[in-house]
């Protein structure tokens, strides 16, 4: 089966310097993959590429079917990519719901589905996002993803730096997404909370991707090897 993004031997630099030297990435409908590795490892680098955010190569870079190679951001994520930044970049003037309206398209992701999703921000509806928690702000981050109504939803850095009430909800909306027509990539540090979630999980290592498989095979050596935990 043709997998809905389809990334081979995937290169990628900043300037003259290249941060990324060969990384395979698969992801099929409906799937969740984790994308882990140690801090500088690539992740946010492969990421940022996939979405047309880095100065890329690739044997194949491949979103639905079609090639995504060299197309400006705003395209791939009309071709159904939703991407939540590190650092969630919430327009810190605007409301809740206008952070969330923004970007919204039809389809079955609805401002009032969101709120269900995270009843917070039916609670903050009407205050700037500015004021809100980060905790929060992520939440508005991820809902502002999911009004774009995709195909993949990204999440990188899912809960970093969030207070562990707040990581547990994001982490219980994460699980619930699971059985949507909703394909995941998420990167997260913490493999106790991403490993459940997925369905697969690529690691990298110095800019390549050193491993692929199910979660319940990323043995403990091969943490200790990879993963440094």
């Amino acid at each position: 089966m043709t997998p809905l993004l389809d990334v081979r031997d995937l290169s990628a630099f900043y300037g003259a310097s290249q941060a990324l030297f060969g990384v395979d990435l698969a992801v099929g409908e409906g799937e969740v993959v984790a994308l882990a590795g140690r801090n500088g490892m690539g992740k946010t680098t492969t990421i940022r590429s996939v979405c047309g955010l880095a100065t890329a190569r690739a044997k194949t870079l491949r979103f639905a079917g079609r090639s995504i190679a060299g197309t400006p951001p705003h395209r791939i994520a009309r071709l159904g990519i939703g991407l939540v930044p590190e650092g969630r970049r919430c327009f810190r003037s605007l409301s809740v719901r206008e952070n969330l309206l923004v970007a919204a398209r039809k389809g079955p992701w609805t401002l009032a589905r969101v709120e269900a999703l995270f009843p917070r921000l039916a609670e903050r509806r009407d205050q700037p996002a500015g004021l809100l928690s980060g905790g929060e702000q992520q939440m508005v981050a991820i809902g502002r993803a999911l009004m774009t109504n995709p195909r993949l939803l990204v999440l990188d850095e899912a809960t970093e730096g969030l207070a562990p009430l707040i990581r547990q909800e994001i982490w219980a909306a994460i699980r619930s997404l699971r059985g949507e027509a909703l394909s995941i990539v998420v990167v997260d540090k913490t493999l106790s909370e991403l490993l459940p979630v997925a369905d697969r999980c690529v690691v990298l290592a110095n800019g390549r991707s050193v491993w692929t498989g199910a979660p319940a095979a990323l043995d403990r050596k091969m943490q200790d090897r990879w993963l440094g935990v």
